[in-house]
């Protein structure tokens, strides 16, 4: 019979790495916690005119990378390709912003998109993300990369460059639109299909194009800094201001524009070179518009996202040890009937003292049991049998270091063993 394989694109989580993800995670929680952002939880699914309205119909994540479908009962649904709009979507249905403001909420999810699978970049992959409404202040925007910022000092992470930008906002951006515009219809013959159709809708769009030789063009299309209103011009030097008086360390970089259309103003990605090519390992900005857009107030809003893989695969290439819990903290060897008995109640009452304790349930030899306790990485080990059960005696073996301690054979005995060895 034929073997059924997991998706291209998604990738098993499998238990040896496990506590990676684990560790990673609490991380990240506890640095949106302490910069007070709380958790909130959304469906995998959504309508599809959330992200066609809120992500744009012109992007690369609409046209060519949502996985959608029509349900059973006729609705358009998309898996969600991106976590921001979801969130928008939550606050403006259930009426968050009207409970005061600023709103600050973060989201460890998947996310699924249609693309060309490759290290750091799956079909299904899992975004950590923050976004704040309410506040329309450049301070905010330094504060929100500033959280950004703290996630990956926290996580040990080396050599990062944080690159900025403004992409201007709805009264100085159409007149750029019309220099894109010029610029590109005068190379329209060399442009891909999706680019021509851009031309008219969104030009802003080819600017984020993957295709070799519309990349090409783009680096000598207009840039944005030069169509700036004075408000724009205003707000991006306040956000470097904060930025230095944090001492946050940027580079202004005219060529970012995020490949959502939602964005507005501040635009920013954090790039490290150690996993390839250079690659964003967090990006986010500004978005203004985007809750009225999808039915709310007008509310400002700002945030950003982090693919838990990416940031793995980094801190892998940097050669940063995540520590493993979830090792035993004793594991019990038996020889014969009446040891085995007594080995599983007391496993069980060490279990509910608080320890990770393990047991033979294979009825494998002595030697076979030891080398699977090394094998699963047990901090320590003890061998009840015959002897050990008529002494009311064992020895508490740390397999580390090879020391030994006698102790009573009773989870209290054992226990007082375990805590002398952590000293």
């Amino acid at each position: 019979m034929e073997k059924i394989t997991a998706p291209r694109g998604t990738k098993d989580v499998l238990p040896e790495e496990s506590y990676r993800w684990h560790y990673l995670e609490a991380k990240l929680r506890d640095v949106a916690r302490r910069s007070g952002f709380t958790e909130i939880r959304f469906p995998t699914f959504e309508d599809i005119n959330l992200f066609c309205r809120g992500v744009g119909d012109t992007t690369d994540v609409v046209q060519k990378e949502m996985y959608d479908f029509i349900d059973k009962g006729g609705r358009h649904i998309a898996l969600r390709p991106e976590g921001t709009a979801s969130v928008v979507r939550s606050v403006v249905e259930n009426g968050l912003y009207a409970k005061g403001l600023p709103i600050k909420v973060y989201y460890i999810a998947p996310n699924f998109r249609y693309e060309k699978p490759q290290a750091g970049r799956l079909r299904e992959h899992h975004q950590f993300g923050i976004e704040c409404f309410g506040s329309y202040d450049a301070g905010s925007d330094a504060e929100v990369i500033g959280v950004a910022d703290r996630m990956l000092r926290e996580l040990g992470i080396r050599d990062v460059s944080l690159h900025i930008n403004s992409c201007g906002c709805p009264n100085c951006r159409p007149d750029y639109h019309a220099a894109l515009k010029a610029y590109f219809k005068a190379r329209e013959d060399d442009l891909c299909p999706t680019c021509k159709e851009r031309l008219e809708r969104n030009p802003m769009r080819i600017l984020d194009c993957k295709s070799p030789i519309c990349k090409e063009i783009a680096e000598g299309a207009p840039m944005i800094s030069d169509y700036w209103c004075d408000d724009c011009v205003a707000h991006y030097e306040k956000l470097k201001a904060h930025l230095d008086n944090c001492g946050i360390k940027y580079v202004e970089d005219p060529r970012i524009v995020r490949g959502l259309d939602y964005y507005t103003n501040t635009v920013f990605e954090f790039i490290v070179d150690c996993i390839g090519a250079q690659s964003t390992i967090c990006g986010g900005g500004r978005y203004n518009g985007l809750v009225e857009t999808l039915g709310g107030p007008a509310t400002a809003g700002l945030g950003f996202g982090s693919g838990l893989e990416r940031l793995l695969l980094t801190m892998e290439a940097q050669g940063i040890e995540i520590p493993n819990p979830d090792v035993p903290d004793i594991f019990v060897a038996t020889m014969g009937e009446a040891a085995e008995m007594f080995a599983a109640r007391l496993v069980s009452e060490l279990r509910d003292e608080g320890y990770a304790a393990e047991r033979d349930t294979l009825s494998r030899s002595l030697k076979a049991q030891m080398k699977y306790a090394d094998k699963i990485g047990a901090r320590a080990s003890i061998v009840i049998g015959d002897d050990e059960l008529a002494n009311k005696k064992v020895t508490v073996k740390n397999m580390k270091t090879g020391d030994r301690e006698e102790a009573e054979l009773s989870v209290v005995g054992v226990a007082t063993a375990l805590a002398n060895m952590e000293e």
